[in-house]
């Protein structure tokens, strides 16, 4: 691959790695409450309040491609998007009624703490179907077995949770 063409090609994903990185913005999620009262019509319990919300993705920059000695691709051809994320809250609250009696003894309540969360997209390695140009062959590339890596997503987080009685 010449020169030129490798450089048009770094400058088009240097391209696009700043057009992801120019719309990023803090991590947000929008919050949202079920109505589970038509619960009450098929079970003979209280329904229960569960409000949690959804998260929303914010992409942020690419690593770019790396040149490395010897290869003619460069290393990372598919870079790993970063993307980030809160994990909302999550509130569950259950009424608890006496087995035998009317009353209610309490409300029982489930929740999780707002988290944040990072997550790297999968991402892809290629290497040429041709070696670097040999001096033993006058200068010509050999043909070679071409080489694909794959870079595994990863997901980050800290989610917390309790469970009380009140």
């Amino acid at each position: 691959m010449k020169s030129t063409t490798r450089c048009s090609v770094a400058a088009v994903l240097a391209c696009m790695a700043s057009a992801v990185g120019a719309g990023s913005a803090a991590a947000v999620s929008v919050p949202v409450t079920l109505p589970l009262e038509s619960l009450e019509t098929v079970l003979p319990v209280p329904a229960p309040e569960l409000s949690t919300g959804v998260p929303v993705p914010v992409p942020g920059a690419p690593q770019a491609p790396a040149h490395v000695a010897g290869r003619m691709l460069p290393y990372g051809t598919l870079p790993r998007i970063p993307l980030s994320s809160e994990l909302p809250g999550t509130e569950l609250g259950v009424p608890v009624t006496e087995p035998l009696g009317e009353s209610t003894l309490g409300v029982a309540r489930a929740g999780s703490e707002a988290a944040d969360l990072s997550l790297a997209t999968p991402g892809a390695s290629l290497g040429a179907p041709l070696s670097a140009p040999r001096p033993e062959l006058y200068g010509q590339p050999e043909p070679v077995l071409p080489e694909v890596a794959l870079l595994t997503p990863s997901l980050r987080g800290a989610p917390a949770a309790g469970v009380l009685l009140s």
